[in-house]
């Protein structure tokens, strides 16, 4: 049987609806790091983005290469010096469940930047989304993540977990 390599760290499901949520003290003892978001955009919510900032970092240490594909058109871009890394827009309608997957490797690492690589799809499956992302601050483990959005909140029973990947 093959060994089990994420380990939930921590779940979040939301009692309140609200705008960020944070994990805090992750143990530095896996290789990479994934959170698993499962949200809803509460009522009144407009074209929310969702965002996350490592170890309470708020200067402009970040930059993002993203791709938004609908079916039928592809849009990209570069973006850099932002205060956060960019996971991309989650549903435009209240009440639409959108599923995030974000990727962070080598958080532990002492000596590297920081890669993050986010995939999710949107507005009822009409839209997919890939966003990668560098924190190039003076490299540090990530002890503390902040997902946030930049408007709105996010609604009663979205759930966050965070795995911790074992090395191989």
């Amino acid at each position: 049987m093959p060994t089990q390599t994420y380990t939930p760290i921590a779940t979040n499901t939301l009692a309140s609806a609200t705008s960020t949520l944070t994990f805090s003290s992750i143990p530095g003892t896996y290789t990479d790091l994934v959170i698993v978001a499962n949200t809803i955009i509460a009522s009144g919510s407009t074209f929310p983005e969702c965002s996350l900032r490592f170890n309470s970092d708020t200067a402009t240490n970040y930059s993002n290469t993203y791709f938004l594909g609908t079916g039928s058109s592809v849009i990209t871009g570069r973006g850099s010096n932002y205060n956060y890394a960019d996971c991309g827009y989650l549903s435009a309608n209240s009440g639409n469940p959108n599923t995030r997957i974000i990727n962070i490797m080598n958080y532990a690492n002492t000596t590297t930047n920081k890669t993050v690589i986010s995939r999710a799809s949107s507005d009822n499956g009409a839209q997919v989304t890939a966003y990668a992302n560098l924190w190039r601050k003076t490299p540090e483990a990530i002890n503390s993540i902040t997902i946030f959005t930049q408007s709105g909140n996010y609604a009663i029973g979205s759930t966050f977990t965070l795995y911790g990947i074992k090395a191989a």
